[in-house]
């Protein structure tokens, strides 16, 4: 049976009212332990002061819900998400569980469950449970999604564990799952065996930076087992130029894949992991540059208002409705 509402920071949305939707942006990405040792960058109502801006000026330019997958790992702070969202109370901010790591799993759980004992139940999945069915932090905000990662250092032993507990999770629950993948190694493809020994259907999965690749041909592939592509760092341009992430929404929309991708920048209106003064780097890594920029170049090269359409609001809602 498809979900027709979900859990948002402000309470729970009609999947009919999500709207124009960046599926994959931050608020704030942060490292708590080290902001604690050495603190002097971060200044509390500095920084929740321009998130307000910067969220309002989103909001304007007419998009109305952000899915943002911070969670363990990344510096997931609901409290401080909520204080955000009340003063942008007409943007919906969709909010995750789960864990984010290249590698080892976080010391709080490497010797816990089947980290001290195999065959000791999974912690993780009790509290990815409590956090969708129950609330957050000691809030009442529910997790309306999953998200965990895997990068070019590939399927380690705690990645796969976190993987496996996210698979569980969502066969308990229902909820949908957000992989960060890294398409140049096809990490993709370990997902897909993964998650399948779990239970997980693929068009239960957004592939997170699928846009990072051009390689069509391996993206058809995996759409074509029912993923979901997240074609969402546009802005970041190094690795990757501008021309080339549009190129290839651009060709696989001409494959007929525009119903299995979804755009978003994968921006923060902070983050502490890049040194403040090498950001201007990028100085097209923010919350407008899909609509302002990545919109018009789609168009001009062949893509249909349809299609723009059909991925800034019909797949997001497809992705969360399942069924």
């Amino acid at each position: 049976m498809a979900v027709t509402e979900i859990p948002t920071v402000r309470g729970p949305l009609p999947t009919s009212e999500l709207g124009t939707t960046l599926a994959h942006e931050h608020v704030f990405v942060l490292t708590p332990d080290s902001q604690a040792n050495w603190p002097g960058e971060w200044d509390e109502e500095e920084r929740v002061a321009d998130a307000v801006g910067r969220l309002r000026e989103l909001r304007d330019s007419g998009v109305h819900t952000i899915v943002d997958p911070t969670v363990d790992g990344l510096g997931r702070n609901i409290p401080r998400i909520q204080r955000v969202n009340a003063e942008v109370p007409d943007l919906n901010i969709v909010v995750a569980t789960g864990l984010y790591t290249f590698a080892d799993v976080p010391r709080y759980f490497a010797h816990r469950g089947p980290g001290a004992l195999p065959g000791l139940p999974e912690p993780m999945v009790d509290l990815f449970v409590s956090d969708i069915r129950e609330g957050i932090q000691g809030t009442d905000v529910r997790a309306a999604f999953l998200k965990c990662a895997i990068d070019e250092h590939g399927l380690t032993d705690g990645v796969e564990r976190i993987l496996r507990a996210v698979g569980a999770t969502h066969v308990e629950t229902g909820v949908p799952v957000m992989v960060h993948t890294h398409p140049g190694s096809e990490t993709g493809l370990d997902v897909q065996r993964v998650l399948a020994e779990e239970g997980v259907p693929p068009d239960r999965v957004q592939l997170a930076h699928s846009g990072d690749s051009t390689d069509a041909d391996h993206l058809s592939a995996l759409a074509d087992e029912g993923f979901w592509l997240g074609m969402d760092r546009f802005g970041i341009d190094l690795a990757l130029d501008f021309d080339a992430r549009v190129g290839i929404v651009a060709e696989m929309c001409r494959r007929g894949y525009a119903e299995r991708m979804v755009l978003s920048q994968d921006a923060a209106c902070y983050i502490d992991w890049i040194q403040p003064d090498l950001l201007p780097m990028m100085p097209n890594w923010h919350y407008l540059h899909v609509r302002a920029d990545v919109v018009p170049a789609l168009l001009e090269r062949g893509v249909t208002e349809d299609q723009v359409e059909q991925m800034l609001v019909g797949n997001p809602r497809r992705w969360f409705e399942g069924g």
